[in-house]
């Protein structure tokens, strides 16, 4: 798995998926919160499985 998630992409997928399951455990707002789970673990990751199939990358290019 080749990683195709930047470092702000990341960042902003963990600040998002964290925001969702606290608001979902406080009751804020319904289950459908827990979804926050994916772009909590994409962020982890690095690598996003959608961004596979569309060809995308937020990844810099490394140049040698």
């Amino acid at each position: 798995m080749t990683r195709n998630a930047g470092l702000i992409d990341r960042s902003l997928r963990v600040a998002l998926g964290l925001a969702l399951i606290i608001a979902a455990a406080t009751h804020t707002i319904g289950i459908w919160g827990y979804i926050g789970i994916v772009p909590l673990l994409t962020g982890f990751v690095g690598y996003c499985p959608a961004y596979r199939l569309l060809g995308l990358s937020t990844c810099p290019v490394r140049r040698n």
